[in-house]
């Protein structure tokens, strides 16, 4: 048996939270710097509110304010409607709603227009259709560029990275997650994803160091203990290894991340790891 043939483990948490995978603020905005008008805001606040708990209310709730709003307070709505559509995992739907959220928001609010933009891309990659994620996330990064919001250009890197994985473009998707680390340092998800695409090309060097700094910043999260592992393990560290897994288990008792680390222990006594993992790991299909 060789890793391939288990679960797809690692990027499973990019594409999972039905809400903003990219986990900036669920909302999509930051009122200190959106500044939404205040009634808009409030109402924003009750219509994303329902759409955690009740999302098909919520579809009806957004879709009446859609037909009561104009112009620039559109976008609130619109949001508002993706969110709620990506609760129902129907992501095309959801793209569609961000990117009429962006299209109505302010041309001077380059930040909201960034997020839903990214929003709409990570509805894109949820579904499958990595060349309309590219291309919403090309939005986003315009957007973002403007706005000079540099850890939102590192955030969307991190997007890209996946995007381009799954289309087999291994080079720009390395590029991609280098300008990540550059301009989102703090994201562990970024180095969790650079120590797996650097796994994969052989340079187990640089994965171990892209992991630690990944562990340092979230070192509960059970998706880069498992990468520690396999990490570890072919590099011929298998007591390492196991110590990592076995530490996946006991925090994530239950869950996806656990099973597969019991997995991953039982073939390293059945014979050791192989470097050969899917693409699934870097764009969570």
């Amino acid at each position: 048996m060789i890793l391939s043939s288990l679960l797809p483990l690692l990027a499973q948490a990019a594409i999972v939270p039905p809400i903003d995978p990219r986990g900036l603020d669920p909302r999509g905005y930051d009122p200190a710097r959106d500044a939404p008008p205040t009634v808009q805001q409030d109402r924003l606040t009750v219509c994303l509110d329902q759409a955690r708990t009740d999302p098909a209310t919520a579809i009806v709730t957004a879709s009446t304010w859609i037909g009561e709003a104009s112009g620039p307070d559109l976008a609130f709505p619109h949001q508002c409607l993706g969110i709620a559509y990506t609760r129902l995992l129907r992501w095309e739907a959801a793209e569609r709603a961000f990117l009429a959220g962006r299209d109505a928001a302010m041309a001077d609010n380059r930040i909201l227009r960034s997020r839903l933009a990214a929003m709409a891309g990570n509805s894109a990659l949820a579904d499958g259709r990595h060349e309309d994620a590219l291309a919403d996330l090309a939005l986003a990064t315009e957007d973002a560029r403007a706005a000079n919001d540099t850890v939102a250009l590192g955030e969307i890197q991190i997007d890209r990275s996946r995007a381009l994985v799954a289309l087999g473009r291994t080079e720009e998707a390395a590029q991609a997650l280098a300008d990540a680390r550059r301009d989102a340092p703090q994201n562990a998800f970024g180095w969790l994803l650079s120590a797996t695409l650097s796994r994969r090309g052989g340079d187990l060097a640089a994965a171990q160091a892209q992991i630690e700094t990944a562990a340092g910043l979230e070192p509960l999260n059970p998706a880069i203990g498992l990468e520690a592992g396999l990490i570890a393990a072919l590099s011929g560290r298998d007591d390492a290894a196991r110590k990592s897994w076995q530490s996946v288990i006991e925090t994530a008792e239950g869950g996806p991340e656990a099973d597969a680390a019991r997995a991953y222990l039982d073939q390293l006594g059945a014979g050791g790891a192989d470097e050969n993992t899917t693409d699934e790991e870097m764009t969570g299909q």
